[in-house]
């Protein structure tokens, strides 16, 4: 006869394992399993827009590089445009944009990296204009459940001034976790910390 519910166990909770790299980015992980492997690259070379090259380090609580991160990317065209059908605005739509990207960091550095091109603004659910950003999810061994953040751009900085997802964020001096930096005439730096002093903002989606 069954048991009932209040006798269950609760079955032990596991991190995303050793193996997460094989199961969602085989390729980067040495194993060549998939005719069409997921690239790191939200946008192609011919996309339209500004092309830029996003890279940063993932760090644990006393601040070490965490080498076997696996990051999920998504992004507007630099029209503001999702590529996704529900997406349905009036705005152009691009063929060399994928919007979406898979990136491990290096396993000898820690260090991620990808291209793209700089999103444009969009619209959120209320209506309010967002400033351009980047969604990030991001897993490793040690993180039970994927952590969702956003990378906004240092020189947007009136357009982050009125985001309202920034402007969600009570502590003042925690807003900056996610800017991202200029650190070159295309190039942007994101380090993201995942516990500890600096800890960046991470959203309950």
């Amino acid at each position: 006869m069954p048991q009932p519910l209040d006798y269950l166990k609760e079955t032990p909770s596991q991190t995303a394992g050793p193996y997460v790299h094989i199961g969602l980015a085989p390729f980067a992980a040495g194993f060549e399993i998939f005719d069409n492997n997921f690239g790191p690259d939200p946008a192609g070379p011919e996309a339209q827009g500004e092309h830029i090259t996003v890279k940063g380090f993932v760090y644990d609580g006393v601040g070490a590089p965490i080498k076997d991160i696996l990051i999920e990317v998504w992004q507007a065209n630099s029209y503001g445009r999702y590529q996704h059908p529900d997406d349905t605005r009036e705005l152009p739509e691009d063929p060399h944009f994928r919007g979406w990207g898979r990136i491990c960091s290096d396993f000898d550095t820690g260090e991620y990296s990808f291209k793209t091109v700089k999103p444009g603004g969009v619209t959120g659910r209320s209506g309010q204009p967002m400033a351009p950003h980047i969604n990030f999810w991001l897993v490793a061994r040690g993180i039970n459940v994927g952590l969702n953040t956003r990378m906004y751009f240092e020189d947007e900085a009136e357009a982050n001034a009125a985001d309202p997802v920034i402007n969600l964020i009570e502590q003042v001096n925690r807003r900056q976790t996610l800017i991202a930096r200029k650190t070159g005439p295309s190039e942007y730096t994101f380090d993201i910390h995942v516990q500890g002093d600096g800890e960046t903002v991470f959203f309950d989606i």
